[in-house]
């Protein structure tokens, strides 16, 4: 229906005075503009709230069913607005977030500057860790939530996906391949090459995808962590192949991320929480928060 609280609240001013001059006053209106409002709300509701005439205003049999439901929308509205200030005011406590590095410049920082602003008492604890020590810090009950790449498969995980995002050749700017649009896995297997450590979960994706390829980049350098691979391939050491959203922003480093094909890899971005776990206030308040994040479109 075309009416909002506004037509409402010019409603009950009307019906409580029986004067459209009195509910104008009331309201700070013009009398023209209170008119507008309930003619709308009339229009709206398909009926006629007040029988008019130049010595009075009175409700119809209908205006006058309608006050106290007027009325108990108005008293929720308002409980409502009085039950989040409270909410704001109240909640406190702590909130641990197990997150994979890769990914925390990108989500964390705005979402967290936030939170803090709308529930300054709740204190944030985040653990970056491997995405498999994340997925043992949910199941155990170390963090309240995740955001991660892996527990899709997981019995007594609930995983609640927000974007999926391609893993990219983080190359430096001088190199010869820096300024292709897309390099392929063979064109990769032709220059030294740095990659993540066996065991990690996004070298586990890589050589997933990669079980069919016949022409691989063969590494001699290993790290553990993203960040780490990072610093390597800044260091000039030699290529590698990361997800997206690890890669530095533009301009504040010598690196470019370039698109890689033959085949095309990429990881699913989302939110673990333990299955059947009721969240504290707070932990449910930013987890909703995060999954207003959600992007449908892919990464890369």
């Amino acid at each position: 229906m075309n009416f909002d609280l506004a037509d409402l609240r010019a409603f009950l001013s009307v019906a409580d005075f029986s004067s459209f001059r009195a509910a104008s006053d009331n309201l700070h209106l013009s009398q023209s503009a209170l008119s507008r409002r309930i003619d709308k709300l009339e229009s709206a509701l398909g009926v006629a709230l007040f029988n008019r005439t130049t010595r009075k205003v009175e409700l119809t049999t209908i205006g006058r069913a309608f006050v106290p439901k007027a009325r108990s929308v108005m008293r929720e509205l308002e409980d409502a607005l009085v039950g989040i200030k409270e909410v704001t005011d109240r909640v406190s406590g702590q909130v641990t977030i197990a997150c994979v590095p890769s990914a925390v410049g990108y989500f964390l920082p705005a979402a967290i500057k936030q939170f803090h602003e709308a529930y300054p008492r709740v204190r944030i604890r985040l653990i970056d860790e491997s995405s498999a020590e994340i997925l043992v810090a949910v199941a155990r009950g170390d963090a309240d939530f995740g955001l991660t790449y892996i527990g899709t498969q997981e019995p007594d995980i609930d995983f609640e996906p927000l974007l999926e995002e391609r893993f990219v050749v983080a190359c430096p700017v001088g190199h010869p391949l820096a300024r292709q649009k897309r390099v392929t896995w063979a064109e990769l297997a032709q220059h030294e090459y740095v990659t993540l450590a066996q065991g990690s979960g996004n070298r586990f994706l890589i050589d997933q995808a990669l079980s069919h390829v016949e022409s691989k980049p063969q590494w001699f350098c290993e790290a553990r962590h993203v960040p780490a691979l990072v610093s390597l391939v800044e260091a000039g050491l030699g290529l590698g192949v990361v997800p997206r959203l690890a890669m530095p922003p533009k301009g504040h480093s010598g690196l470019v991320s370039i698109p890689l094909e033959g085949p095309k890899v990429t990881r699913l971005i989302g939110l673990i929480r333990r299955r059947g776990r009721e969240f504290m206030p707070s932990a449910q308040l930013f987890y909703d928060m995060l999954l207003k994040t959600r992007r449908k479109s892919s990464v890369g």
